[in-house]
């Protein structure tokens, strides 16, 4: 009987504060995260980055890497200097990357004699490195695509929030600031006929 009473008054415990906890919650207002986490106003999405992440920069030496290519080759960056490159980060599950695709496709098909495309692939947040082929296949995009499996180039270029790209003249150097959100095609010619 004793254990009985004291379950039973455990119960009712439990349902008080149950109760309170869903008052409050209740009471709280719900609005607008007031927080810019972002640091850029204009970006579509969030990401939280730590303040004492050091973003690259216009100005600065692009951070060297050799990413497998889903075709099979490998690029390594400081091979192309001399050539003006973009290098894009994406993932087949992000919205604004999709709304970026057909841009850049239609920029590689009048451009990619004049720029080198690296449009790496963050593999490492995929289901798998075929989910990403059959993605480019479905949507005939023959753009160059790097494949980062332990998106270890996305993290090196914090590629926080993705799509984001970085334009590098022939010299090797990021020319102009790091572009976070879909690109359109005009704005692509424009950051090409920018570069040295």
């Amino acid at each position: 009987m004793l254990k009985r009473i004291i379950a039973i008054i455990v119960m009712i415990a439990l349902a008080v504060i149950l109760i309170i906890n869903v008052t409050d919650l209740n009471k709280k207002e719900s609005g607008p995260n007031l927080v810019d986490v972002t640091g850029d106003t204009s970006v579509k999405g969030v990401s939280i980055v730590s303040p004492n992440a050091k973003f690259l920069n216009e100005g600065e030496l692009a951070p060297d890497f050799e990413v497998p290519m889903i075709d099979g080759e490998r690029i390594k960056l400081s091979n192309l200097k001399g050539k003006k490159v973009l290098v894009n980060f994406w993932a087949t599950w992000c919205p604004p990357c999709k709304e970026e695709m057909p841009e850049l496709q239609r920029f590689y098909e009048e451009y990619g004699d004049q720029i080198k495309i690296i449009a790496i692939n963050a593999t490492g947040s995929e289901r798998n490195e075929q989910a990403v082929r059959n993605f480019l296949e479905e949507n005939d995009y023959t753009f160059p695509v790097g494949i980062d499996k332990d998106n270890k180039i996305t993290d090196q270029y914090l590629a926080m929030t993705i799509p984001t790209s970085y334009f590098i003249g022939s010299d090797g150097v990021i020319q102009v600031p790091r572009h976070v959100g879909p690109m359109t095609y005009d704005f692509m010619v424009d950051m090409l006929n920018s570069l040295n």
